[in-house]
């Protein structure tokens, strides 16, 4: 036993685990009841077509589950299979009419099943697995037959409640409860049955047996049948007579109930051997005198040790009148007399109980009393402590009504309509605690109406027409706990109302007609007072600098002040309810309260229940700290209150708040790390609600899929507002999920280095991408140009890149050299169309001519276009592998300077250069006819060149002969390379 318990706790922790890591603490179609740790739920009014959608996602751990008033035509199998630690099942008021055979399955731990109120006409094999079920509720269905193995398996069973069904077999019935060895009740009123024939016994543990309201006209069953039943009911069997109980066993009965049958008290005694005390007389048709003395005289004088019976109950006899003595001649009843639901119209000073000097409770109830006369001198019933008048037509109650009966403690006068209570009326009763006068007549309330009644503890006057409650009305109930007044027509308590109510707890005004609270009338009760009813008044207040009527209520427990008429409240006067540190629960619903102070409950430490449905006026603004001091608060409910945020500010002290009501208000979002803290939450409800289905919500849909804390009830039902047609558990959250703040972070800081960067790119590498651009529109220019015109055609020989710095030099040494020979040359200034955009000036002559020439200068250097121009050329050379680029330094450029043109140093790696000769030269015109000669041959070469060039150039400068100054100068100023020939021989 000790494993089986450890192992189901062990199970217990286990599922709770991975509720809170996989599932959502929300339930599709039921709501769990708030700290009941996920056992008991309730489905009221689903439309799911079927059992298991309403309860497929339940915990394990639910032990009581209720389904009602659902739109369910069957029960289908395994529907609970996963609800193994049920204890309770209730599935009334729903329109079943079929189970299948294992539609209770796996409920091995089920003790309670309601099915009543269903359209059930048979049943078959479904409750085989229910073990340890003690109470079956079947009634209110359609059942015409029993299975005879139907409760076959359910050994525990105690109840089986079969009424208001259409049974007519009682064999079968009771074949198949035989073996139920445990069940002691069994309600079969309200069916078809005939007769109780039987094929078997019942169980000897059956001592409770409902048979009222069938069709019965004989019992036909064997003498000891009855044997073992204690309570037994044939009332409403109107053809069953005393001879259908002839030698009945019925030695064991303790109440017989025979109502509305045709069997005869003296017949039944003489039939039978029940006990006489036993038998309830109501409805036997004991009218008159002469039949009740008939009646007392057999229970008098039936054999019997017993000399008193404990009741007499004589209802529905149709008794109009009882004489003096009439009941002086039956046993003595210790107990109780009931003579309700007759037609007495009068009782005199119930002359009738003489010789009954030993009953305690006497009820005249539903008869036709019109009125209580004095019974001033009348013999008295010291015995009587409890007397009942309700539901007569009492109108009124003379001095000294009740001075027969001096030691009342319970009298019960209400829903009468006694409009006149004579101010003695009540005179003598000094021993009775509880007086209900209400749902009567009266309209006022004297100063000595209760002046004898030093012992009451309750007076209940709710529901009359009291328009006054003049001074000292109640000033001798110094005991008095309870006093109800509501529902009259109360606008004016007097100053001294209330004097002498030295021990009142409870005090009830609501719905009357007051339009203020007299803090100083109240004030006299703050020693005692613990609730205070004032519902439904006309209460209103038109400034908030009002002091507070509760100031010395310091031990009031409960204060209720909704639904003021006609508009409410309204206006809610500063610190109102200041004083009240003890209270703990405090209801302003339907008041429409223009707004709250933040001082407002600052008084409340000990808050636990607060209601403000209805409350607000439009969007209510609740302010921040309003709850400040509201610590201990456990319930909250705030629906319809036009709530718009659910802010850190307004909510965040109700550290110990369990369940909280937001429905029907005007919030789009909420904070879940509000919820976060609020660390005792266990219940919120959303409901109707316009949550937006956008991403500021993502992350509470997030919330409820993982959080195990908190119930959300019907949050599968919650559509969105902003997405007809969605819901709010499962709208799309993906585009929500970016990581903005990664991409903010990752464009900020490229934004950042790039605007860091540009300055040194401006200054490093502006023209490099200047270069780039013009080299990408020269090379998209060439391969149109080759696309267009597959022959290479050149319009000139070389284009000559300088700077005008070198012009004269140009003009004057390289073009008459050149053009003398029949080169064909390309000069800015001379040769560029005009109006054409120079840089396509500048690709047209580099890509219309077979070479450039680039003279090269400090000047040049320094020139952007030039820079662009040996961009264009070098590109060529490179990335298309011709050999068009020569190079001409007019003067002596160091290394260093040359170190920044990336272009012009892989240029002069790669190729020869060639130096105008300077003054250094021993033989300037030897060493210029060598220049010109050189320039000349590389200006013929084709783009690739040839050895036998390169040959005839060696022959050429041995012949020219130049000098070792001239040679050594030249080897100084090319570059050292394998691949590269020289100029000097």
């Amino acid at each position: 036993m000790a494993d089986s318990v450890c192992c189901d706790l062990i199970l217990k922790a286990i599922f709770i685990c991975l509720l809170k890591s996989a599932f959502s603490y929300s339930f599709r179609s039921c709501t769990e009841i708030p700290d009941s740790n996920h056992t008991i739920f309730g489905c009221i009014k689903r439309q799911e077509p079927d059992i298991i959608t309403i309860v497929h996602d339940l915990p394990h751990t639910a032990t009581n589950l209720t389904i009602t008033r659902c739109n369910l035509s069957e029960v289908k199998e395994r529907s609970f299979q996963h609800l193994p630690n049920l204890n309770s099942l209730v599935l009334d008021y729903n329109h079943i009419v079929k189970i299948h055979k294992d539609a209770f399955i796996n409920l091995s731990q089920l003790q309670t099943l309601n099915l009543s109120c269903n359209d059930l006409s048979s049943l078959h094999h479904v409750f085989h697995d229910l073990h340890n079920l003690t109470e079956l509720l079947l009634g209110n269905n359609k059942l015409n037959t029993i299975d005879p193995l139907l409760f076959f398996n359910l050994t525990n069973l105690k109840t089986l409640d079969l009424r208001r069904n259409y049974l007519h077999n009682f064999s079968v019935l009771v074949q198949s409860i035989m073996h139920l060895s445990r069940l002691t009740k069994l309600d079969l009123s309200y069916n078809s049955l005939t007769t109780l024939h039987h094929s078997t016994c019942l169980p000897r543990s059956l001592t409770s047996l409902y048979l009222s309201d069938n069709k019965l006209y004989t019992l036909g069953c064997d003498k000891s049948f009855l044997k073992y039943v204690k309570v037994l009911d044939f009332s409403d069997n109107t053809r069953l007579s005393s001879k259908a109980f002839q030698d009945l066993n019925l030695e064991n009965i303790k109440y017989l109930r025979l109502r509305f049958t045709n069997v005869t008290v003296k017949k039944l005694l003489d039939y039978t051997n029940v006990s006489r005390w036993h038998i309830d007389f109501s409805g036997l048709k004991l009218k008159d005198n002469r039949a009740l003395s008939k009646l007392c005289f057999l229970l008098q004088h039936h054999h019997s040790k017993e000399k008193q019976i404990s009741k007499l109950i004589l209802q529905s006899n149709s008794i109009t009148f009882l004489k003096n003595n009439t009941l002086s001649y039956c046993p003595s009843v210790t107990d109780v007399i009931d003579l309700s639901r007759n037609e007495m119209k009068n009782t005199g000073c119930l002359q009738f109980l003489n010789g009954q000097n030993q009953l305690k409770t006497l009820k005249i109830e539903h008869n036709h009393l019109t009125r209580l006369v004095s019974c001033n001198k009348t013999n008295k019933f010291h015995s009587l402590r409890n007397l009942s008048y309700r539901y007569n037509r009492i109108l009124q109650v003379s001095g000294f009504a009740f001075n027969n009966t001096p030691k009342l403690t319970n009298l019960e006068l209400n829903i009468n309509i006694i409009a006149y209570l004579d101010h003695k009326a009540l005179s003598g009763l000094k021993n009775l605690i509880t007086l209900r006068l209400d749902n009567n007549l009266l309209t006022d309330v004297y100063n000595d109406s209760f002046i004898d009644l030093i012992s009451l503890k309750t007076l209940n006057l709710r529901n009359n027409k009291i328009a006054v409650i003049f001074n000292y009305s109640f000033h001798t109930l110094s005991n008095l706990t309870i006093l109800d007044l509501g529902g009259n027509k109360i606008t004016q308590l007097k100053p001294h109302a209330f004097d002498g109510l030295f021990s009142l707890t409870n005090l009830y005004l609501d719905r009357n007609r007051l339009k203020d609270i007299d803090g100083m009338l109240f004030g006299r009760l703050h020693t005692t007072l613990k609730v205070l009813d004032l519902q439904a008044n006309h209460i209103q207040y038109f400034t908030e600098h009002t002091h507070s009527p509760f100031i010395n209520l310091t031990r009031l427990l409960d204060l209720k002040l909704d639904a003021q008429e006609p508009y409410g409240i309204t206006l809610l006067p500063r610190a109102f309810f200041r004083g009240l540190k003890s209270l703990k629960s405090l209801y302003l619903t339907n008041n429409h309260i223009s707004g709250f102070g933040e001082e407002t409950f600052d008084d409340l430490l000990n808050l636990e229940f607060l209601t403000l449905d209805n409350t607000g006026v439009g969007i209510a603004q609740l302010k921040p700290g309003i709850f400040k001091n509201l610590r201990k608060l456990k319930q909250l409910f705030v629906e319809n209150m036009g709530i718009k945020s659910f802010s850190k500010e307004v909510f965040g002290n109700l550290t110990g708040l369990k369940v909280l009501h937001l429905n029907r208000n005007a919030m789009l979002s909420l904070d879940i790390h509000l919820l976060d803290s609020l660390t005792n939450l266990s219940y919120i409800d959303l409901r109707s609600c316009p949550l937006s289905c956008g991403c500021q919500n993502s992350d509470l849909q997030n919330w409820t899929k993982s959080n195990q804390r908190l119930q959300f009830p019907y949050l599968y039902n919650i559509t969105c507002q902003d997405h007809p047609g969605s819901y709010f558990h499962n709208f799309d959250t993906n585009v929500c999920y970016l990581d903005l703040g990664l991409y903010l972070f990752s464009s900020t800081y490229a934004f950042t280095v790039l605007l860091t960067l540009l300055p040194l790119l401006y200054v490093r590498l502006y023209w490099k991408f200047k270069y780039g651009y013009y080299v990408f529109r020269s090379w998209f220019g060439e391969q149109w140009r080759r696309l267009r015109d597959q022959e290479e055609k050149y319009n000139y020989d070389a284009f000559i890149s300088y700077n005008s710095a070198d012009e004269n030099w140009v003009m004057e040494q390289l073009l008459p050299n050149l053009e003398s020979s029949s080169f064909r040359l390309c000069l800015h200034h001379r040769d560029f169309e005009l109006g054409r955009d120079i840089v396509d000036n500048i690709v047209a002559a580099v890509y219309g001519s077979r070479k450039t020439i680039c003279v090269v200068s400090q000047s040049f250097l320094r020139s952007e276009w030039c820079s662009l121009e040996i961009q264009l050329a070098s590109y060529r050379l490179f990335q298309e592998m011709q050999d068009v680029l020569l190079l001409v330094f007019l003067e002596p450029i160091p290394e260093r300077q040359l170190s920044t043109y990336h272009r012009m140093r892989k240029v002069m790696l790669k190729k020869t250069y060639l130096q105008w000769p300077g003054s250094k030269c021993s033989d300037p015109t030897s060493a210029k006819e060598l220049f010109w000669s050189q320039l000349k041959r590389a200006l013929r070469s084709s783009n690739t060149g040839s050895q036998e060039e390169h040959k005839e150039d060696d022959q050429r400068r041995e012949r020219v002969g130049v000098g070792i100054e001239e040679r050594e100068y030249f080897v100084n100023q090319t570059p050292i390379d394998d691949e590269l020939y020289y100029l000097m021989p």
